[in-house]
């Protein structure tokens, strides 16, 4: 070959690269798994697993290979968690701080802009598996919020499948529990959601297998097409009631054990079909919980969880309703490695905006911060230093670096009847709030708010700019069911 003629061949392949579309490691696939009330020390990386007698080894393998995030933090319940990663703001900035029960007014409104529009708009194919818990309004659900596809719907929570047996006991006409009972759904071509069967107790036990074979499904189906593909997995271990199918139950001592070694089997399954699609090095992959176990739930009935060596539970505003176990991996970008740096689940809708080169609205308030260059290595330090934390539209808590600031301090109150968590209470102390040193203090038993004042400086702050920021961009009014003010 003539040495003219290989020079303009070389430059014909660099023109043809400079106008290729953008490869795989630009716009890697996302598999991102959430599960639902697990806790710290349930899991193995995080302490728990082989020594409670259910280990964890598909889960601990993501710590293993990636990112483990020791100081994640995230709200104090299914729907407000939820909001916050899927909308990259404080729940109550979309009127979602609190559970959602079917009938209630909050919903995910048309107008906000998900993480799974934002993928879609940047050229990602979308799907959805499991538990969603953001509105079962048509404006609410994940295919009119972004996804193209939902399968094996929840798309409220697993409490409901008790109803049926309670509103039959109470003589309740079948017309009337039918409207009410929650049920697995499916989405056809054109996004609609239609019921493809009633969630009852029974067919909890088997969900979990259904979501993890249509997540498969999903992942065979979409590697190594055209678009790269965003997939959100909806666990609904261990949400109560803990109920497994046959080759689970009894793996453990205990009902909660056997759902978390479930869990991990699922997430095992997941994690098989990346690999044997061949698309490991292009897919990133996220486990996240969205709140922490219930190990009361009440005086009488312990559950089973564990969050570790934080005080609190899921429903209240301590350490250990708000750190709960992440982890992220994406081979070849993601360095290997442990890290306490401060992560809020708010965070992942701007840091994937950054990623995809996406521009966010100007016309509402993102409390998410972009961490893209901490994920990758590039920064030791993560750009979060603060969180705060509501119990519906109340501000609940506030972290600034290893100090977290009560305004009312959380009690345990045993004989109300209840205990901590979504049963406790709060009090208010002489108009000071308490403050603990997490990093001194895990367990947050001494209030050391009297030699340690200075840290109020950084609390009012952090409320001054929030409050800055509702002047252009109101939250609207808070769900109560217990409000009687009219």
């Amino acid at each position: 070959m003539k040495t003219t003629t290989r020079i303009a061949l070389v430059a014909l392949a660099l023109i043809i690269t400079t106008i290729a579309p953008a490869s795989a490691a630009d716009k890697p696939n996302v598999v991102l798994m959430l599960a639902d009330n697990v806790g710290w020390g349930d899991i193995g990386a995080y302490g728990g697993g082989e020594i409670r007698g259910m280990p964890t080894p598909r889960i601990d393998s993501i710590a293993e290979e990636g990112l483990q995030l020791t100081h994640f933090l995230v709200e104090p319940g299914c729907t407000p968690s939820r909001a916050g990663l899927m909308l990259g703001r404080y729940s109550g900035r979309a009127g979602l701080g609190t559970i959602i029960i079917g009938g209630t007014p909050n919903t995910l409104l048309a107008d906000e802009l998900t993480m799974a529009e934002l993928f879609k708009n940047n050229g990602y194919a979308t799907g959805m598996t499991g538990k969603w818990h953001l509105g079962s309004e048509e404006q609410s659900w994940p295919t009119r919020q972004g996804f193209d596809e939902y399968h094996v719907g929840v798309i409220e929570t697993s409490d409901g499948t008790l109803y049926r047996g309670h509103m039959e006991r109470a003589g309740i006409p079948e017309e009337q529990i039918s409207k009410v009972v929650p049920s697995i759904m499916e989405s056809d071509d054109q996004g609609n959601l239609t019921v493809a069967r009633e969630y009852t107790v029974e067919y909890r036990a088997q969900v979990e297998g259904d979501i993890a074979a249509a997540s498969v499904e999903y992942i065979k189906r979409h590697a190594n097409q055209d678009k790269p593909f965003f997939l959100y997995v909806g666990w609904t271990h261990t949400h109560y009631p803990n109920v497994t199918p046959p080759e689970f139950t009894g793996k453990s001592t205990h009902p909660y054990g056997d759902a978390i070694m479930e869990l991990d089997y699922r997430t095992g399954q997941v994690l098989d079909a990346i690999k044997e699609a061949g698309i490991e090095d292009d897919t990133i992959v996220i486990w996240l919980c969205d709140n922490s176990a219930t190990p009361t739930g009440s005086p009488f009935n312990f559950r089973g969880g564990s969050n570790g060596p934080w005080r609190g539970e899921l429903g209240d505003a301590l350490e250990g309703s708000l750190r709960v176990p992440g982890m992220i991996k994406w081979p070849g970008k993601i360095p290997v490695r442990k890290s306490n740096e401060m992560i809020s689940i708010h965070d992942f809708f701007p840091t994937f905006a950054n990623m995809l080169d996406a521009d966010l609205p100007t016309d509402r308030f993102y409390d998410g911060v972009d961490q893209l260059d901490f994920l990758l290595g590039k920064q030791e330090n993560s750009n979060r230093e603060h969180l705060m934390t509501f119990v519906n539209n109340e501000l609940a808590a506030v972290r600034w670096r290893h100090y977290t600031i009560y305004p009312k301090p959380f009690v345990d109150s045993f004989n109300n009847p209840s205990s901590a968590g979504g049963l406790g209470v709060r009090v208010l102390n002489n108009e000071l709030p308490d403050v603990y040193n997490i990093e001194m203090d895990p367990q947050e038993r001494i209030n050391i708010m009297a030699d340690n004042a200075w840290v109020c400086r950084h609390y009012l702050r952090i409320i001054a700019e929030y409050k800055k920021t509702l002047e252009k961009h109101p939250n609207p009014p808070g769900v109560s069911l217990t409000n009687t003010v009219f």
